[in-house]
């Protein structure tokens, strides 16, 4: 693996100098799904929450969550980033909700982070919008699934279907 970053030599907690490093185009995508009962699971599906449109409101929310990562992580560094998307899959036979973000900017740093938070926010406001119907709603799954840019180029997880 590598060294760990964040820690100067007296083992200090410091922010990553990536000021020698060049601008590139960094993209990143994460995904993370909420299992939940089949009667909440059937009313994300049919509109029938009482609160509203669960699906188009989480997708705001994890696109803020993105936006304001370097306010909840301490160490990631403030980015200016070019885009964030928020996809929604149901899987049906498993009645969960699976959530891609995708962050995209160009800089110095990554945005792995910004995709991994904007996720767990949109997951985290289905849980929120759905809690009345279903308190033993699980969130698992929360990956990285691809990162590109910068120094070390493309990485691709392998998500294997058995993980949780």
């Amino acid at each position: 693996m590598g060294e760990f970053t964040h820690f100067n030599e007296q083992g200090h907690a410091v922010m990553v100098d990536v000021s020698e490093k060049k601008d590139t185009v960094r993209e990143a995508t994460a995904m993370g799904r909420i299992r939940m009962s089949k009667e909440c699971f059937e009313k994300v599906k049919s509109g029938g929450m009482k609160k509203g449109d669960v699906l188009g409101t989480a997708r705001i929310a994890g696109i803020m969550g993105a936006k304001k990562t370097s306010e909840l992580i301490p160490l990631c560094h403030i980015l200016n980033l070019t885009k964030v998307t928020i996809e929604f899959e149901y899987i049906d036979e498993t009645c969960e909700i699976e959530a891609r973000c995708t962050a995209k900017t160009v800089g110095k740093t990554g945005v792995e982070m910004e995709a991994l938070t904007g996720v767990q926010v949109a997951l985290l406001t289905i849980y929120d919008m759905c809690k009345a119907v279903d308190k033993k709603m699980v969130m698992n799954r929360i990956c990285l699934l691809e990162k590109s840019g910068g120094k070390s180029g493309l990485w691709k997880a392998n998500v294997e279907e058995s993980d949780d």
